[in-house]
């Protein structure tokens, strides 16, 4: 990321000083080195007002001036200032003063008698920084609206995927990290009057099922180890002989972060037979 020349002279400079000599020395100044925008004023109660209207990329402001001083300008255009970069390069005679305006906000500062070469080197310096703030501004909100239509799409594509999901089997579920079921789904869960957590578990209802016991066992380790499996077959006698056998598909979930948090999988019935 780069500021171009031309828009370091094309930035809006604002000069704020109570004596008319010194505004014209620096609008000479910055005409004579190219600057193409540059505004002034010599009453500072007029500068919060002038800088809300254009948004100056630049204010050059001198300290001491009746009525209203730098220090109180400044103060002033911190609360109606859009954004949180002050702009501001003082002037002053005063050499006690320097810290205390870089303490108030100021971003540099420039001494009087002004040495023309200084005061061109620290106005383009500040300018510089305070372009490449605004770009960083633009690429953030730039990034931001790229991600907020990405997690939306992803939201959508999730949405569509377990709609898809759950068309193409009878039940769906997920666990979270402890193993709690947080979503269940499907038609089957009314069918066989079993639940997906039960059906791990071995348990239906608060009856023991016939779940035959090493393939429920091995599906269980599979999931103790984060591994996923696919058409992983189980089968389960109840008590009327029937025999259904049920064929599931699970895989574990990560965060962004690579954390394990849960299990999601589907499951059909394959047969049933008496």
């Amino acid at each position: 990321m780069k500021v171009t020349e031309r828009e370091i002279l094309d930035a809006k400079v604002l000069i704020v000083d109570d004596q008319q000599a010194n505004v014209s020395l620096l609008e000479q100044l910055l005409s004579e080195s190219g600057y193409t925008r540059v505004s002034s004023t010599t009453n500072p109660q007029e500068v919060c007002a002038l800088h809300r209207s254009h948004s100056f990329d630049l204010i050059l402001l001198d300290l001491q001036m009746p009525v209203m001083d730098g220090f109180q300008v400044m103060d002033v255009l911190k609360t109606v200032s859009g954004d949180a970069y002050l702009p501001v390069i003082v002037l002053t005679a005063q050499p006690g003063h320097k810290l205390r305006a870089l303490r108030a906000g100021a971003k540099d500062f420039i001494s009087k008698p002004f040495d023309l070469m200084e005061v061109k080197t620290r106005i383009r310096n500040v300018l510089e920084v305070r372009l490449l703030y605004r770009h960083l501004e633009r690429y953030s909100r730039g990034l931001e609206d790229t991600v907020l239509e990405r997690t939306a799409q992803l939201r959508e594509s999730e949405a569509r995927f377990r709609s898809l999901t759950e068309l193409a089997s009878d039940w769906y579920w997920e666990q979270d990290e402890a193993g709690a079921y947080t979503r269940m789904s499907g038609p089957v869960l009314d069918m066989l009057g079993i639940q997906v957590e039960p059906f791990l578990a071995g348990e239906a209802r608060g009856q023991t099922v016939g779940w035959n016991e090493p393939e429920r066992k091995a599906l269980l380790s599979m999931i103790a180890e984060r591994q996923p499996f696919l058409d992983f077959r189980v089968s389960r006698v109840d008590p009327d002989g029937t025999l259904h056998q049920f064929q599931v598909s699970g895989e574990p979930m990560f965060s962004q972060a690579c954390r394990f948090i849960g299990y999601r999988g589907i499951g059909v019935e394959l047969t049933r037979t008496n």
